[in-house]
C-alpha cells in the first residue's frame, strides 16, 4: 500500500485483501493480483521490490506499467543458489538495495542471501548454511560457517556493511557483503538494557540514518537507538503523544467514560484535585507526555489558564487553582496516561480516560473539587 504523507491518504498499489489461493501466486497488473505474506519492500527507481514471504520468492512491480511478477526465487521452498528464477528461497524477509544488487535475509534458512538486478541476475548465498533449512546458531564466521537464526530484518550501514536483526537470537549482526565476513554487534540473551551492552527480545526490522541505527524491538514493544559512533543504547521515546488524542467534548474519544460521584463544593477561590493510582509495580512514564484536557458545562469552574496541557513526570495528586462560581454543572477531565513497569521500562501502556465529575457549588462548605482515578491492574 501506499501513503502519501502530504495528503495523509492511504491507497492500495497491489493486493486483493485475501491471500493468494494458487500456489505460486499468479503475476498480472496491479491492482488485482492476488499476493502471499509480502513482508518487506525496496524501491529502485521504477521499480519496486516485494518480499513475498509466503510463496519464498521476491516479487517485482513496475510502477509505470502496473507489472507484477517474479524477480526471484521458484516457489519451492529450499536454499538452492544460481540463476534468480530457478533459485530456491526459505521466506524471504527483509529488504535492502545496494549496488546493482538486493540483499536479502532468508529467514527460514537463517541465511543472507543476494540477488544481482540484471535481467540473467544470479542467487548467490552471502553467509549462513547452504545445505538444509535447519541449520542455526549464533556463531561467527565467514561465510557457510556463520550462524543465524530466523533473522527477519537487513539494512545498509555507512561503511556499505550488512546490518541484521538476528530475530530469535535477540542480536544485531554484522555482515561484510564482499566478504562474507559475520559479526556481532550487539545483544546477547532476550532482555532489555540500554547503555554499551545493550540486550533486545527478537528485533523484527532495522533502519540506518544518519549514523544510527533504528531497531524495531519486537517483543520488547519498543523502538531502540543505536549509535553505531559511540556504541551506546538508547530507548526511543515518542513525544507530542497527546496531539492524536480527541480533544474535550470530541465524540470519537477512545477511552472509557466514567461518571464519578457527584459533589458539593463551595464557591470562591479553591482547588481541584486529581488524584490517579497507577497499577502495583508500574510508574509514570518520566520523559513521554502524559496530559490532560477539561471542560465545564455550567460555568461552575475556571481553571487556571494552563489546566490544559501536557503532563511531563507528573506526581500526583495534581493540584489546580481554580475559582467556583454557585449553580451546577459538571467538570470533565480526559486523560491520556503513560505508564511502564517500575523495574525496567520493557512495556509501556497508555490509558485513556474521560473523568464525568457533577459538581454543585454553594456557600459555606471547602472550594475544593477531587476526581480520583485508579487505572485497573494488567
Amino acid at each position: 500500500r501506499a501513503v502519501d504523507l502530504d495528503r495523509q491518504q492511504v491507497t492500495t498499489l497491489v493486493g486483493t485483501s485475501a491471500q493468494a489461493s494458487r500456489y505460486p501466486p499468479e503475476p498480472g497488473v496491479a491492482p488485482d493480483v492476488a499476493l502471499a505474506s509480502p513482508w518487506d519492500l525496496a524501491l529502485d527507481g521504477d521499480a519496486l521490490y516485494i518480499a513475498m514471504t509466503g510463496s519464498h520468492q521476491i516479487w517485482r512491480m513496475d510502477l509505470r506499467s502496473g507489472r507484477v511478477e517474479p524477480f526471484a526465487g521458484s516457489g519451492q521452498e529450499g536454499v538452492q543458489d544460481g540463476p534468480r528464477l530457478q533459485a530456491t528461497l526459505a521466506q524471504p524477509s527483509g529488504l535492502a538495495l545496494g549496488d546493482g544488487v538486493l540483499y536479502f535475509v532468508d529467514s527460514e534458512s537463517s541465511t543472507v542471501r543476494q540477488v544481482s538486478l540484471a535481467e540473467d541476475g544470479v542467487v548467490t548465498t552471502l553467509a549462513g548454511p547452504i545445505w538444509d533449512i535447519f541449520t542455526f546458531g549464533t556463531d561467527d564466521g565467514v561465510g557457510r560457517d556463520a550462524r543465524f537464526q530466523h533473522p527477519l530484518g537487513v539494512t545498509r550501514g555507512e561503511d556499505g556493511a550488512l546490518l541484521i536483526a538476528d530475530t530469535y537470537n535477540n542480536r544485531v549482526r554484522r555482515v561484510d557483503p564482499r566478504t562474507g565476513e559475520t559479526s556481532t554487534l550487539f545483544g546477547a540473551e532476550a532482555g532489555w538494557r540500554d547503555g554499551s551492552e545493550p540486550l533486545f527480545f527478537e528485533p523484527g526490522g532495522l533502519d540506518f540514518a544518519d549514523g544510527k541505527l533504528y531497531v524495531a524491538d519486537t517483543n520488547n514493544h519498543a523502538v531502540r537507538v543505536v549509535d553505531l559512533v559511540t556504541g551506546e543504547t538508547q530507548t526511543l521515546v515518542l513525544k507530542g503523544i497527546q496531539r492524536f488524542l480527541a480533544g474535550p467534548g470530541d465524540a470519537s474519544f477512545d477511552g472509557q467514560v466514567l461518571r464519578l460521584e457527584p459533589q458539593t463544593v463551595g464557591s470562591g477561590p479553591g482547588e481541584v484535585i486529581l488524584d490517579v493510582i497507577l497499577p502495583a509495580g508500574y510508574k509514570i512514564n518520566e520523559q513521554a507526555p502524559s496530559s490532560m484536557t477539561w471542560q465545564v458545562t455550567g460555568g461552575v469552574v475556571a481553571l487556571e489558564p494552563d489546566a490544559n496541557r501536557a503532563l511531563i513526570n507528573p506526581h500526583f495528586p495534581l493540584h489546580i487553582a481554580a475559582t467556583f462560581q454557585p449553580g451546577a454543572g459538571v467538570l470533565t477531565a480526559d486523560l491520556s496516561l503513560v505508564y511502564c513497569e517500575a523495574v525496567r521500562d520493557s512495556l509501556c501502556l497508555l490509558d485513556q480516560v474521560r473523568l464525568e465529575a457533577p459538581l454543585t457549588v454553594i456557600d459555606g462548605v471547602a472550594p475544593k473539587a477531587v476526581l480520583g482515578y485508579a487505572i485497573a491492574g494488567q
